[in-house]
């Protein structure tokens, strides 16, 4: 799992100030966890938490459980967390999926295609032979009355044959709209994944700063 859960799971560390103890570090992240939906549990050096429904003004409100450790260095005190979201997952998972989408809607056009190419050979015969018939009766002159005839009036003009109706085409199906959502939560969840590991590290340093 840990091959795999780097995709919704955010790890970082970040060294406190000289002399900062692990209860002042925990004390000036503490109203970050205060937030509507968070509950959290406080030991000496850990702190996991967890939310649920978290309003969209929680600043954290893109993780949904994880947990913060205090150890002690060669060089001083240092931050540990290990962030878990969702919303991460649910962004990477869509993008197989529209693009399993995207590889039926391929599959199935393929599977239509000799169904159609039957039907348009089976009825080719008959539908061209109803064609030039039609076409030659429009083309045939209308026979001019012999009383018309004997008076000079001219000879009727061939009627001309109709535009043909454009055919409709089949409904297809297409993978553009399939590629289409693959690549747009592809690209969220790249900026998302990358964007929240850098605003939450941020965060954590302004807070442990007194910002």
């Amino acid at each position: 799992m840990r091959l795999i859960n780097w995709i919704w799971h955010v790890r970082g560390s970040l060294e406190l100030a000289p002399g900062q103890s692990g209860s002042d570090a925990f004390d000036k992240l503490a109203p970050l966890f205060d937030e509507r939906g968070t509950s959290h549990q406080r030991a000496s050096d850990t702190l996991t938490f967890s939310k649920k429904d978290q309003p969209a003004q929680d600043r954290m409100s893109v993780f949904d459980s994880g947990a913060l450790r205090i150890e002690k260095g060669a060089a001083g005190s240092v931050l540990h967390y290990h962030l878990v979201s969702r919303a991460l997952l649910f962004c990477f998972l869509l993008v197989p999926l529209f693009l399993g989408f995207a590889q039926l809607s391929i599959a199935l056009g393929k599977m239509q295609k000799p169904a159609t190419e039957v039907a348009s050979t089976s009825g080719k015969a008959p539908d061209a032979s109803k064609k030039v018939a039609a076409k030659a009766d429009m083309a045939a002159p209308v026979p001019l009355n012999p009383i018309d005839k004997f008076l000079g009036a001219p000879e009727p003009e061939k009627p001309k044959a109709g535009a043909e109706k454009p055919t409709r085409r089949g409904g297809k199906p297409s993978p553009t709209p399939g590629y289409v959502f693959a690549s747009f939560f592809a690209i969220l969840y790249v900026v998302g994944r990358i964007l929240e590991d850098w605003l939450v590290k941020r965060l954590f340093r302004r807070k442990l700063a007194g910002e």
